[in-house]
């Protein structure tokens, strides 16, 4: 129950879904963590939760789109705990009624995501590498998404900023890792948080299942588990890597699902 005992984490998107998840499973571990959120109340939320189970957590409001607001949000972490250990840039995403194929697919949209997942992902990892130098090294964890190892017929946007986190995460590592700073990416498949729920139709979460190779969607807490393995020592070798934590929905053969009907009973 002490892997990341006296570390400082930030986590970007705690107020809900997967980084809630991770903001409680790594405070359980011992983490000192701040919760940081566009929306208030739900940042708040989280750290009730955390501070209701003994943990310790920090609210905070932060617009990713805006510079000025992560170095607020960087520089609050380090006055209110005196270090920073683990930086989670996991805010991110498209509207998927605007992001839609090359021809349809709505270019101011784009630009926002090229904000909201690429930039915010560099721009969190530039501000927080000094303070981990000065605090013996970290560990960056940022989140890509499986859109950015497969072609798809919507969001077009998505696919590519996540891939450009990936080569965020892989230069970042390379940078740093003389100064015992690791990066990593992870890559969910479909996990069943609010976002997912509020936004596809059931046929299409369905679909989602039926693709995957373990007989079930992904939880916020399953992503989460491979955050606190990232943020610990326990990956201490591991760096400038891809976690793909998806149920087996990219390693199989797409016609592999229809195929298990040829199975006999």
């Amino acid at each position: 129950m002490n892997r990341l005992q006296d570390k400082v984490a930030v986590i970007t998107g705690a107020g809900s879904g997967i980084g809630r998840a991770a903001a409680e499973l790594m405070s359980k571990q011992g983490a000192r963590v701040v919760v940081a959120d566009y929306d208030t109340e739900a940042a708040r939320e989280t750290a009730g939760l955390i501070t209701a189970a003994g943990g310790t957590a920090l609210p905070l409001t932060v617009n990713v789109l805006e510079e000025d607001s992560i170095a607020a949000m960087i520089n609050s972490a380090v006055e209110e705990y005196g270090f920073l250990h683990i930086m989670c840039n996991h805010v991110g995403g498209t509207n998927p009624r605007l992001d839609l194929d090359l021809l349809r697919m709505d270019m101011a949209e784009f630009d926002r995501a090229v904000s909201l997942n690429m930039r915010s992902t560099l721009v969190g990892s530039r501000l927080a590498v000094p303070h981990m130098i000065k605090s013996g090294g970290g560990s960056i964890i940022n989140t890509a998404s499986v859109a950015a190892l497969v072609g798809d017929v919507l969001q077009t946007s998505y696919g590519a900023v996540k891939a450009a986190v990936v080569s965020i995460t892989k230069s970042v590592a390379t940078q740093y890792g003389p100064q015992n700073i690791r990066c990593n990416a992870i890559a969910p498949g479909a996990v069943m948080t609010p976002a997912l729920e509020n936004n596809l139709p059931q046929e299409v979460i369905d679909s989602l299942k039926a693709g995957n190779a373990l007989p079930y969607l992904g939880s916020p807490e399953d992503i989460a588990h491979t955050m606190v393995f990232l943020a610990s020592d326990e990956s201490r070798y591991l760096t400038g890597q891809l976690l793909v934590v998806d149920g087996g929905m990219t390693m199989q053969s797409s016609a592999a699902p229809g195929r298990r009907a040829m199975l006999p009973l």
